[in-house]
């Protein structure tokens, strides 16, 4: 990865897996308050124990819901930070989610939904919180600057290695439920900055 994105040596992350570890660069220069909030979020150790909730073959994973430390809560999904709470952005210090724990959409960077990106999860304009997702293919279509859906889910990492990339593969093909959640669990034990 490129040595512009290293801030204050903040940049990789490391997601451990009951499927196994894989590691992932975050844009801190390109997407500030979207990796902000994150980094935020790993650094108060909020995504630990949780599950992905949300899985979809030739997709994506998606994770993050706090509800989701019962990884079969019927509210998996719906969950984010507290109302009000705050974040660092860097560069430009802290910063406060809204009264729904949302940050505001950050549509600068045009970077599309490749095979490994992280993405914002959302349910529509400036609702993002705590949950992402990783593509496992090419979601163009929720490119913010791909008109041809209403879709805008701005990414603010990738996975790093082949490595990393073979253990989101293997959680894309866990057996899911009629929910597209994962009939055995898969948790998130840790997600640490390295």
């Amino acid at each position: 990865f490129s040595p512009e994105t290293q801030k204050n040596g903040e940049s990789l992350v490391v997601f451990e897996t009951s499927k196994g570890s894989f590691e992932a660069e975050i844009f801190v220069d390109k997407m500030p308050v979207t990796a902000g909030n994150f980094l935020s979020l790993v650094k108060d150790g909020f995504y630990n124990g949780l599950h992905f909730h949300r899985v979809i073959k030739d997709f994506m994973l998606q994770f993050g819901c706090p509800n989701s430390k019962n990884p079969k809560h019927p509210a998996n999904g719906t969950g984010g930070p507290a109302p009000g709470s705050t974040y660092e952005v860097p560069g430009k210090g802290p910063a406060k989610r809204n009264c729904e724990g949302s940050i505001p959409d950050e549509h600068t960077a045009k970077i599309s939904n490749e095979p490994g990106t992280l993405s914002m999860a959302n349910a529509g304009p400036n609702s993002g919180g705590s949950q992402f997702f990783v593509n496992t293919v090419h979601n163009s279509f929720l490119d913010w600057f791909d008109k041809s859906s209403d879709s805008a889910h701005p990414v603010f990492g990738k996975v790093t290695s082949k490595e990393g990339m073979a253990v989101v593969k293997a959680i894309e093909g866990v057996q899911t439920d009629q929910n597209d959640n994962p009939v055995q669990p898969v948790q998130m034990i840790k997600v640490t900055v390295k």
